[in-house]
């Protein structure tokens, strides 16, 4: 509905465009007032225009309303306060959203408005070289949700994981795991600097020692083999606790390809076409000052390494040679120096940097009853996401990590996660659906017609049910706005708003009632509602369980 009554406020400026001499109109803005007294949609488009033309918005509200055409499910259009239109919406505009919902079902708030537009969401892309810890537990959960989003609308979408296999990281870990093998065979080593000392070094380290597995015998072979071994062991545990936790990629980009296929190298060499490369004191550097960068980046070292920022270039080269129209990349908050710097490579490229969107995910403090706590030290310094889904469950695992913005940091209290309470947002909302599956089971036991057969939705008439109703028809533009804001926790406020209605509806209202017209309408609007629950968890990847 909001697309329509976006139409129609349009057509009613387009007839003052002549009077106000305007060349084009200005956006309308609508939006769900928050009190009930104010309508269910509001516009400030008066105020807007009484600012451009510099004359009084309540005036310019009432010339506005004139024009407007007549809508037969518009019940009353109000001016309020500076100028602000009101539109308040007939009783049978809700109950068509009600069969709206119910014969869509799952598809309800699907729409096409990304069709023809090819997606990628990357996300996680954590270095092969450890366990998964929570903040990549974080970005994996807002990216599979985010990347659900595009779809719902859409969108043609690639989830992918790049695999960050070069450069001195890997190398130490390959080295770690020499030392760890070395030891188990009664000899002497040293962990290197900046090296691993997690246990998992151990566990790969013995289970080449024990497996008795060939060590090559060219010494400039075995670090390479040790790295290789220990890449694979860890991106296979990796890929078991996305597995887990219900994440799945479309592709497992490898940035060692990237150097294969010369793709590194051509990237470089089109931006030296291009005239944007520069040799200074033995490096090659790369003008990004003249893209918005604090400064010029270095490319290739003096010693002809090249740096990670020439990998992140040709990674973003390659990616618009996929043809993706837009790339949404899920980063760690302590990537924020990087954005600028790729979206300069992105220009220089002869790509529109705005097709880039970053989204960076803050720290993550896992608490117990309110305070911080180490839960294991196996995998070195911080808490795996494997030890988290272990104690609380995949179900609440995504949905904590989804309650609140990327931009904010959050406080996971694994006590509350567990909690079989209101207290636990996803144990409420869970508990919502599970409560009118139960009632619809007890519909059907009691052979009650649940068909949509001559329901009277008038008899929906209490204020709570028209809240309910209001709050179901609002899951379609949340959808849109959520992908517009690349916020998917908008849905978990959502979904404990609306499961806060349902729980408060059921305790004041009975829906099974000797009075059969009036229980098949609270069971038709209990259908809708557990249709929504559903799909918005389905979402965020949550199940909905019919029973608790």
């Amino acid at each position: 509905m909001k697309t329509e009554l976006k139409t129609l406020i349009e057509s009613g400026l387009n007839r003052l465009k002549e009077e106000y001499q305007l060349s084009e109109m200005p956006l309308v803005h609508l939006e769900i007032p928050k009190r009930e007294n104010q309508g269910d949609y509001s516009t400030p488009i008066a105020m807007v225009l009484g600012s451009m033309l510099k004359q009084p918005p309540r005036q310019i509200a009432e010339k506005i309303l004139s024009q407007l055409p007549a809508n037969p499910m518009i019940e009353k259009i109000e001016i309020a306060g500076p100028g602000y239109l009101n539109f308040t919406f007939k009783n049978v505009y809700w109950h068509e959203i009600l069969k709206e919902i119910l014969q869509k079902g799952e598809r309800f708030g699907h729409s096409e408005s990304g069709r023809g537009i090819k997606v990628q969401v990357e996300f996680v892309s954590a270095n092969p070289t450890g366990p998964l810890h929570v903040g990549h537990g974080r970005g994996a959960v807002v990216g599979d949700a985010l990347a659900n989003l595009f779809e719902m609308t859409g969108h043609q979408v690639q989830r992918e994981y790049y695999i960050n296999d070069v450069g001195k990281q890997v190398d130490l870990l390959g080295q770690s795991v020499y030392v760890r093998y070395l030891q188990l065979k009664g000899k002497e080593g040293d962990i290197p600097e900046g090296g691993y000392q997690g246990d998992y070094v151990v566990e790969i380290a013995r289970e080449i020692y024990s497996g008795n597995i060939p060590i090559p015998a060219k010494e400039s072979e075995i670090i390479p083999f040790f790295t290789g071994h220990a890449k694979e062991k860890i991106l296979r545990e990796i890929k078991k606790d996305l597995d887990a936790l219900g994440v799945e990629f479309t592709s497992w980009f490898s940035e060692k390809e990237l150097y294969d296929t010369g793709v590194v190298a051509k990237t470089l060499e089109e931006l030296n076409k291009k005239g944007f490369l520069y040799e200074q004191d033995g490096g090659t550097w790369f003008a990004t000052l003249q893209f918005g960068d604090d400064k010029d980046r270095i490319v290739i070292k003096s010693t002809g390494e090249k740096t990670y920022y020439a990998s992140d270039i040709a990674y973003h080269f390659h990616k618009y040679r996929r043809g993706f129209d837009l790339i949404v990349n899920i980063w760690g908050a302590d990537h924020h120096g990087y954005i600028q710097r790729v979206k300069a490579a992105v220009q220089a490229l002869g790509y529109d940097p705005k097709t880039l969107k970053i989204v960076l995910m803050q720290l993550v403090h896992l608490m117990r009853e309110g305070k911080p706590v180490v839960m294991s030290k196996r995998a070195g310094e911080y808490v795996t996401l494997r030890d988290v889904m272990t104690e609380v469950g995949a179900d609440a695992t995504r949905f904590f990590f989804l309650t609140r913005g990327s931009d904010m940091a959050l406080d996971f209290d694994l006590e509350l996660a567990k909690r079989q309470s209101s207290e636990n947002p996803v144990f409420y909302v869970q508990y919502a659906h599970a409560r009118l599956c139960s009632v619809l089971r007890n519909a059907e036991e009691k052979q009650i017609d649940l068909s949509e057969k001559d329901v009277d939705l008038n008899l929906l008439s209490l204020p709570q049910e028209m809240t309910l109703m209001k709050q179901l028809a609002y899951y379609p533009l949340l959808i849109q706005e959520s992908v517009d804001a690349l916020e998917p926790h908008r849905l978990s406020f959502y979904l404990q708003e609306l499961a806060g209605l349902l729980h408060q509806y059921y305790f004041k209202n009975r829906i099974l009632s000797d009075d059969l017209p009036l229980t098949r309408s609270r069971l038709y609007l209990s259908r809708a509602v557990k249709i929504v629950l559903g799909n918005a968890l389905g979402v965020l990847g949550i199940h909905a369980p019919e029973k608790m």
